[in-house]
């Protein structure tokens, strides 16, 4: 009898350690895991119980919360919905979250660590708890002006305060309403999510983060930049400009867009060369540098590196081991050379900022429930990407494109306004890509900006007819708002 309790105990003491043991793998090892499956309803309850933080932009939510009386008691709305569904992103019973929802989740959740204190008040108070909010860098106004200029066109635009690296328009058409995939209904947020995706025109793409196009002659303000780098060119040095230059190493030669020479004599400066968009002279500039001072210039820029605004944007290209005829083709940003709207913005600011490129960023400041702030961003540097004196030299350059270059669309009254267009081919039966680069006042720039029009349903495609005027309109819009 005693051998037979013995045994018993000793059954149960082994089943003792082994609840324990799987106690301590479940609550401890697995925890996070099985907290994060997209499958775990208990999770997702406890959510949609608490009052999520909202988005902002200045004082008023572009991403809020509103109280229901179905089983999940708050549903997530977007006031603006398409307008800045890039940053926001959605957040979805179905298919979790994305954008910000995602990135700042923990602070919108109020699960962050910054709210410790606060959590605690709400426990002893007997409070519901509460996310905080975040502020976004956008201009409402700046993006208002992109949407508009973008409507029935695809392309993108990103805009920058050059000072700081903050982003003040971050605008992809076509869009997508982040409400239709925020509802309480999982049967039609699975045929809202089922017709974007299927949708040719790629609406839940973020254009201006991750698009990488062939930036055309926008490129030729990177070769530029090189060029007066090297110590061996300024803005008066003469380059050949002839009507045609035969591409080294290959039967193959490269046109200037009008199918003349660019100046008297087949002669041009480096100024007028990139006034008037010269590919030829950019070409012959490109052989003479180098493949490889143009990719150190260009990462000097951002290129080859992808940044996290904390939304992560593609890393911009510069090809590897060109040839000479790749090399010169790559000069005027063909070939395998590729750019993502807000690097193309990168490019610009770091001229505007006297050669400092800072890194950009979309999170002003994060709140708590109260609206309180509890921290503002810091802005950092991302590189000295050319020294003062030269990027006032390429700001000049870039103020002759709009002022009796091929820029005119980009004019301001009462206001200097540098940039550069770009029309860039893509190929495979594809329309040509439309890009205006541009900043503003060239004078303690306020603002950078790049677009590109990746599609306008139009045969006749060029930087100054279809991208200059959104250009113009975001920087009206952001020196209105700014004083």
């Amino acid at each position: 009898m005693i051998r037979s309790v013995r045994r018993l105990s000793l059954l149960l003491g082994v089943l003792l350690v082994a609840l324990l043991v799987n106690l301590t793998v479940v609550q401890v090892l697995q925890a996070t895991d099985l907290r994060a499956r997209s499958g775990n309803q208990r999770v997702l309850l406890e959510e949609y119980d608490r009052e999520r933080g909202p988005i902002l932009v200045g004082n008023e939510p572009v991403a809020r919360s509103v109280e229901t009386t179905d089983n999940l008691r708050y549903l997530r709305r977007y006031p603006a919905g398409p307008i800045y569904a890039p940053a926001t992103g959605f957040y979805s019973i179905v298919y979790g979250a994305t954008g910000l929802e995602r990135t700042e989740n923990a602070v919108l959740s109020g699960s962050s660590d910054l709210f410790f204190v606060d959590r605690l008040e709400q426990l002893f108070a007997g409070r519901q708890p509460q996310g905080g909010a975040v502020t976004l860098t956008l201009d409402a106004a700046a993006q208002q002006a992109a949407w508009q200029g973008l409507q029935g066109k695809r392309g993108a635009v990103a805009a920058i305060d050059p000072t700081t690296g903050a982003i003040l328009a971050l605008v992809s058409t076509p869009s997508f309403d982040p409400n239709a995939l925020s509802s309480h209904d999982p049967a039609a947020i699975r045929a809202a999510y089922d017709a974007l995706q299927a949708d040719p025109a790629q609406p839940m793409l973020n254009r201006p983060l991750v698009a990488l196009n062939p930036p055309g002659s926008t490129f030729k303000l990177v070769v530029a930049a090189a060029a007066l780098q090297s110590g061996r060119f300024t803005p008066d040095s003469v380059l050949p400009g002839p009507a045609t230059y035969p591409l080294p190493g290959s039967t193959r030669s490269l046109n200037n867009w009008t199918g003349s020479a660019c100046g008297p004599n087949n002669q041009v400066t480096l100024r007028e060369a990139l006034a008037v968009s010269c590919n030829t002279a950019f070409a012959w500039l490109g052989n003479q540098l180098g493949d490889d001072a143009i990719r150190a210039q260009a990462q000097a820029f951002g290129f080859d590196e992808s940044m996290e605004v904390p939304l992560r944007a593609a890393a911009s290209r510069f090809p590897a081991d060109p040839d000479a005829a790749q090399t010169a083709m790559s000069a005027i940003g063909q070939f395998d050379v590729r750019a993502t709207a807000l690097q193309m913005a990168m490019v610009a600011s770091g001229a505007a900022n006297n050669g400092v490129t800072m890194k950009p960023y979309l999170v002003k400041e994060v709140r708590g429930p109260d609206l309180a702030v509890l921290s503002t961003a810091k802005p950092e540097q991302f590189a000295t990407s050319m020294t003062a004196q030269n990027a006032a030299s390429l700001v000049s350059m870039m103020v002759s494109v709009v002022d009796s270059g091929t820029g005119s669309n980009a004019r301001i009254p009462g206001v200097s306004v540098g940039g550069k267009t770009g029309t860039a081919q893509t190929g495979n039966d594809n329309p040509a890509v439309a890009w205006f680069v541009a900043l503003a006042p060239s004078t303690n720039a306020k603002v950078a900006v790049a677009v590109v029009v990746e599609d306008a349903g139009e045969t006749e495609v060029s930087g100054n007819r279809l991208a200059a005027p959104i250009a113009r309109s975001v920087i009206q819009a952001v020196l209105r708002s700014r004083g």
